[in-house]
């Protein structure tokens, strides 16, 4: 049975329906920085990318924010831009903002129709959340709710919940990222990915991160994950392949089990 549900935008599937997609990050510090990574990134073709703002040194400047994010919407031409800040406890960049400033800058850049899709943390209180999604649905984004452990994997029910609560609190696109123990943890991770792609109206992302999980970027996607992340220039996660390697491997994988 297909479970595989592709992430849209305007009600058409990205890059014509690839699964799964491949996103590269950006994590330059200032808007000359981005612009590099850019260089380096766009001959590699990824199918999105990732702005981790949390990187970027002017962040409490929304001005300067917007001004960034179309900047990198018009170098990414057709390329769809997902807006994240990645909080500390999550593993990103600590930052100067209280979370009442981190959801005003959403709502300036969701406002600026200057990116596609965004992510916020389901860790996040539930007004918050809503708060956030009411700014992207106002403005025709689409909402990443995400979770991410970077010390331990999660039990399957608790992964499985992690998934539906995504749905749940409205999301467009469900993502849970986990780090492994063992080889043990990253069954459980693909498992629990197989189950809520049979069950969620929603697409989804999920990845195990570190040298164990770096597998699951390769081949999650035959489980159920829509998209993984690779590195174009920089790396923002543990585990993260190169895009060339990446490709080559999605292009065996596919042709193996005959282009599905």
């Amino acid at each position: 049975m297909q479970t595989n549900k592709l992430i849209e935008l305007n009600g058409q599937p990205i890059a014509g329906g690839k699964f799964p997609l491949i996103c590269t990050p950006l994590l330059g510090r200032t808007l000359e920085q981005l612009m590099a990574e850019l260089a380096v990134v766009l001959p590699k073709q990824p199918d999105m990318l990732e702005w981790r703002v949390d990187y970027f040194d002017a962040i409490g400047d929304s001005a300067a924010v917007i001004a960034a994010a179309r900047a990198i919407k018009q170098a990414a031409g057709s390329l769809p831009v997902l807006f994240t800040r990645r909080s500390s406890l999550e593993g990103g960049e600590k930052i100067a903002l209280n979370e009442d400033q981190v959801i005003a800058m959403y709502t300036a850049v969701c406002e600026s129709k200057s990116i596609d899709l965004i992510d916020y943390e389901m860790a996040n209180d539930a007004a918050n959340i809503n708060r956030v999604r009411m700014a992207a649905k106002a403005n025709g984004i689409k909402l990443v709710l995400s979770s991410h452990n970077f010390s331990y994997t999660p039990g399957l029910e608790t992964l499985s919940g992690k998934f539906l609560s995504a749905e749940q609190l409205g999301a467009d696109v469900a993502k849970v990222a986990v780090m492994p123990r063992d080889l043990d943890d990253v069954l459980t991770l693909l498992t629990a990915t197989r189950e809520a792609s049979k069950k969620l109206r929603i697409p989804l992302i999920s990845m195990s991160m570190g040298p164990y999980g770096a597998m699951t970027r390769l081949f999650g996607w035959t489980f159920g994950s829509a998209l993984t992340f690779a590195v174009g220039a920089s790396s923002s996660a543990p585990g993260q392949v190169p895009i060339e390697d990446l490709h080559t491997a999605l292009a065996i994988l596919q042709k193996s089990m005959g282009g599905k």
